[in-house]
């Protein structure tokens, strides 16, 4: 979308926002996402859009906008800066090239070993850290949701590592996921989700990671081949909102809205696994993705191709910052 779309969507969603001012007025959160609606984020913004509207007593309406029915991935982070849009839920990769090149750390093959240790780095002091870095762009973090940890996919068996050279790779726009990709030999291609069914079904690029349930209803199982339950990256996302509109509400409905976010949020979180799960059992059921369960050799194998990545992006992300991740954790018993 061009600029000038945006910026006049701005001005409409700064009229809309306006009624802020006056207490007797709806406030309009419009919420755009850019998956499907039954996934476990397009899910949790149903739920928030539910408990917001209910804790405000309706002076707060929440419009859900998935499957970037306004904007696609490069877009969105700027219709919220510019208040076309009040709320959104990008994967963490997102920030990267907005200028918080910290959060590509969540894209690090292998960084979080269990849910356990995602945890205590979301819901901590990390976590937190991370979301001050975000509002001298005019955004504010609420809270992180789940989707869960991806596997590869192509069109030809990924057994071993090396399978991976010189198959084109779909990626969000992250460098760390890039080194990622090229460290296996593959050649990562940056594309809005989107756009990646199309892509696969043209042969455009050959294969992509995602978690289940985004491979599942966005059909890519229908044009893969392959997939191997590689689990080597996580895919999250923060839920943020624009920083004048926020700070601009009564503290009363803003209360009321971290609330119904918070509530949200578990929602959100404690599905993302069955939904992976379920879509796990219906792509299988289709027949038309053959996926693979790693031995713990071959497990191995991948891990030790893709922890040099670590060290590797460490002056872009901070070092300080994978150490700090790696004693949560050493602290929940488990040795990096």
């Amino acid at each position: 979308m061009k600029l000038v779309t945006l910026l006049c969507a701005a001005a409409v969603g700064c009229m809309m926002s306006a009624p802020v001012a006056f207490a007797q007025d709806q406030i309009l959160i419009k919420f755009s996402h850019v998956v499907a609606q039954d996934t476990p984020k397009g899910k949790g913004a149903e739920k928030f859009k539910e408990l917001a509207e209910k804790a405000t007593g309706g002076k707060v309406k929440v419009e859900v906008y998935p499957n970037s029915q306004l904007y696609k991935d490069k877009e969105e982070l700027e219709a919220l800066q510019l208040g076309a849009v009040q709320m959104l839920a990008p994967s963490l990769a997102k920030f990267g090239p907005l200028g918080a090149k910290e959060f590509e750390v969540f894209d690090l093959p292998y960084i979080f070993p269990n849910k356990t240790v995602l945890r205590r780095v979301t819901e901590g002091p990390i976590g937190k850290q991370l979301f001050q870095k975000l509002e001298s762009k005019g955004i504010v973090g609420l809270a992180y949701w789940d989707n869960g940890f991806k596997i590869m996919s192509a069109n030809k068996p990924l057994i071993k590592p090396e399978d991976m050279k010189g198959q084109k790779m779909r990626i969000q726009s992250s460098k760390v996921l890039d080194a990622q990709m090229r460290t296996l030999g593959a050649l990562p291609q940056v594309m809005a989700f989107s756009e990646v069914y199309q892509a696969l079904q043209t042969g455009v690029v050959d294969g992509t990671e995602n978690p289940p349930s985004n491979m599942y209803t966005q059909k890519m199982h229908e044009v893969q081949k392959h997939a191997t339950i590689t689990e080597h990256g996580y895919l999250g996302y923060a839920v943020i909102v624009n920083k004048k509109f926020w700070d601009g509400l009564p503290a009363d409905i803003r209360t009321a809205l971290d609330g119904a976010m918070k509530e949200a949020t578990a929602y959100a979180n404690d599905i993302a696994q069955n939904e992976n799960d379920v879509a796990m059992a219906q792509m299988k059921a289709s027949g038309k993705t053959q996926f693979r369960e790693q031995t713990p050799e071959e497990r191995a194998a991948w891990m030790k191709a893709l922890m040099p990545v670590h060290k590797d992006t460490e002056s872009r992300v901070g070092k300080d910052l994978i150490e700090a991740i790696n004693k949560e954790a050493a602290a929940a018993g488990v040795k990096m």
